[in-house]
């Protein structure tokens, strides 16, 4: 096979060492790295300035040039913050971790114990992370908790096994509907705002986000085996209407409490849906509505009217209107609008055993 000059001058011949990565030759400016993380160039001085947390070698009169070893300590920063560990407390650790690693350079034995860093959040991750990808600026969430931060900046990273890592934690911990409220909405707001705000940059960051939301949510709600012995509810989404998220968010907070469910999803014809209430008799029904252009009064109403069962014993579903779609509408007789996950939950979970 005859080669062309230029592809053989861009082989590595022999003796000759390969092209040095520019990350390794010259380093991340500070700049550079607050972009990587999904965090402030404020915030890394901060963390430089309180903790130490800087280039581990600095040339006198040059810029603060971050090798991947130094942006490896501070995605722990970033990794332990988001997990609730006080930033005192996560900045040892990623200081211990640098050095047991440098160390491990040395006597390549190692060791086979827990990380500091895994010690700190008190499990182990597995394989130390290194710093990923390239990212964007953070993504504004306001004044929330650790864990919601951590996501957005995971979110940002395009970062997908610390998010899904961040999620499960969040509801092993808060339970499914404090980390909707408190870590999971505010995050999805913040990267739907950064979309409607920058055209097509962004879109990339919510829908990594939404899918991993979503497939943790799915996890919960069908990995849930003992169900009580009660009607099912059954969930569906206006004709057409395709968000499905706060439905997903609903099915795993139904199964947290052994509730049994019915997931129609995304966008259900009228006599899809009308015909599913008739052949499963639910004692409760949730359409979920995102926008006003969704909202069908109509389904709503005949829904609320359907009656099932042998004529003496018939019964009815409460139907319940989800969602800001809704809005201040006045809504047929037999249905509610509950203004909140924990509130939809609760009224259905009334409703169901009571």
């Amino acid at each position: 096979m005859v080669t062309s000059p230029a592809a053989q001058d861009a082989r590595p011949h022999a003796g000759r060492p390969a092209a040095a990565d520019p990350l390794e030759e010259a380093g991340l400016p500070t700049g550079g790295v607050a972009q990587r993380l999904g965090v402030s160039p404020t915030t890394v001085r901060s963390w430089e300035r309180r903790y130490g947390l800087g280039p581990a070698h600095r040339e006198s009169g040059h810029h603060r040039r971050w090798s991947p070893q130094d942006i490896a300590v501070l995605e722990t920063m970033c990794r332990l913050t988001a997990r609730g560990v006080p930033p005192n407390e996560a900045a040892r650790a990623a200081l211990a971790d640098r050095t047991a690693v440098d160390r491990t350079a040395v006597d390549r034995t190692g060791t086979s114990g827990p990380t500091p860093s895994e010690q700190a959040t008190g499990h182990q991750d597995g394989a130390r992370r290194g710093p990923g990808p390239g990212g964007s600026r953070a993504l504004r969430v306001g004044t929330v908790r650790p864990e919601c931060r951590g996501l957005a900046r995971a979110a940002v990273r395009l970062d997908a096994p610390e998010v899904v890592a961040i999620l499960r934690e969040a509801v092993e911990e808060l339970g499914v509907i404090d980390a909707w409220t408190e870590v999971i909405m505010p995050a999805l707001r913040a990267a739907g705002r950064k979309w409607a705000a920058d055209g097509e940059q962004y879109v990339e960051v919510e829908h990594l986000l939404s899918w991993n939301v979503s497939s943790v949510l799915r996890g919960v709600a069908v990995g849930t085996a003992a169900m009580r012995s009660v009607p099912p509810v059954l969930l569906a989404a206006a004709p057409v209407e395709l968000h499905s998220l706060p439905l997903e968010a609903t099915a795993a907070a139904l199964a947290e409490r052994g509730l049994p469910f019915r997931m129609l999803g995304a966008a259900v014809p009228p006599r899809a849906l009308l015909d599913a209430v008739q052949r499963i008799g639910p004692r409760a029904v949730m359409i979920w509505s995102q926008d006003r252009h969704t909202a069908d009064l109509e389904l709503l109403g005949r829904a609320a009217a359907s009656v099932w069962g042998p004529r003496g014993s018939r019964g009815g579903a409460v139907v319940v209107a989800a969602g800001p779609g809704w809005g201040r509408a006045r809504l047929p007789a037999g249905t509610a609008a509950p203004r909140t996950l924990a509130d939809a939950v609760d009224l259905l979970e009334q409703t169901v055993t009571g």
